[in-house]
């Protein structure tokens, strides 16, 4: 069984209402819940005269007049994206009309789009035309009056996954990577299991630089080492539980999903089984599974024996 987690559910919040969590920084919370958005989309508004606007969220009118109310008259300079799902980035549009500011990010990366049947919400949910005006890779910083943000490469939960730690804070920006609420969807083709894990021990690298994290959707973080260490034990005790199931006989995807998630949600399924596709995939790429083609849902698995000793 897969080591259990425990989730902070609590949110203190109003829609259309800014809430400061730190010095210079605004939040404010998209009224577009959901089981994979939780409360709703967080955009994050930093600084007190010159502004970055962090995921200006879904295209929703009400929403965009929150941000205009608390932005307030004042300059937005830069739009930054975490990443290019749909519910961080359908807002853009507006908010960059109103404001003029420069829209700034990894860029799309996939090699192929995700495909809406096997998303786990069951719909297109990846901006696929995303282009930003200044693009940021890992360790590129931006500035503006009393604020300084670098990028930190995530990918995983999606290819293009930048957190932003705000220099001089503590404080680091963490998109869907890190959340309280829940763990983050790695689903194939957009989710690769081995770069989420990879981006983990990134955070876990550089914790003594980090005090909170500030997530895409849920409230605050305040202990984020010791949160990115049960993400990272869970999802190995998790991948152990697939390896397991696969060397007792267990040979799908959807098997191993029924067997290893108890009393899941029905609109859960397919994103559980888009979980373990990805832990399926990360073990073939490590030469622990294998399977006759590309694996699917449904397609046969076998463990692969180790060699025998000379």
């Amino acid at each position: 069984m897969a080591a259990e987690l425990s989730f902070k559910k609590t949110m203190e919040f109003e829609y259309g209402v800014p809430a400061a969590l730190a010095p210079g920084v605004v939040r404010l919370v998209a009224n577009n819940p959901s089981p994979f958005t939780f409360k709703g989309t967080n955009t994050y508004i930093v600084g007190t005269s010159e502004l970055a606007l962090i995921d200006p969220g879904p295209d929703d009118p009400a929403h965009f007049d929150a941000i205009m109310r608390t932005v307030a008259g004042r300059k937005v300079s830069h739009v930054l994206i975490t990443h290019t799902h749909r519910d961080h980035t359908d807002g853009l549009a507006k908010v960059r009309a109103a404001t003029g500011a420069k829209t700034c990010g990894y860029g799309r990366t996939a090699l192929k789009p995700g495909d809406a049947r096997l998303s786990p919400s069951g719909s297109e949910f990846v901006d696929q035309d995303f282009a930003p005006d200044i693009v940021m890779k890992h360790g590129d910083r931006l500035s503006g009056p009393g604020w300084d943000l670098e990028a930190v490469f995530t990918p995983g939960h999606a290819p293009d996954h930048l957190c932003f730690a705000l220099a001089g804070r503590r404080l680091l920006f963490s998109g869907d990577h890190v959340m309280a609420w829940n763990t983050t969807v790695v689903a194939p083709p957009e989710g690769n299991m081995a770069d989420y894990m990879a981006s983990l021990d990134r955070l876990l690298a550089r914790a003594a630089n980090d005090d909170i994290y500030l997530p895409g959707h849920g409230g605050r973080i305040d202990n984020p080492d010791r949160v990115v260490r049960a993400f990272i034990v869970h999802r190995t005790w998790r991948e152990q539980a697939i390896l397991g199931a696969i060397r007792d006989g267990t040979s799908t995807v959807r098997a191993i999903v029924s067997l290893v998630y108890q009393d899941l949600d029905a609109r859960l399924v397919t994103a559980a089984c888009l979980s373990v596709l990805a832990h399926v995939e990360h073990l073939i790429s490590r030469g622990l599974v294998w399977c006759d083609g590309p694996p699917t849902f449904d397609r046969q698995l076998a463990a692969v024996s180790a060699p025998a000793r000379p």
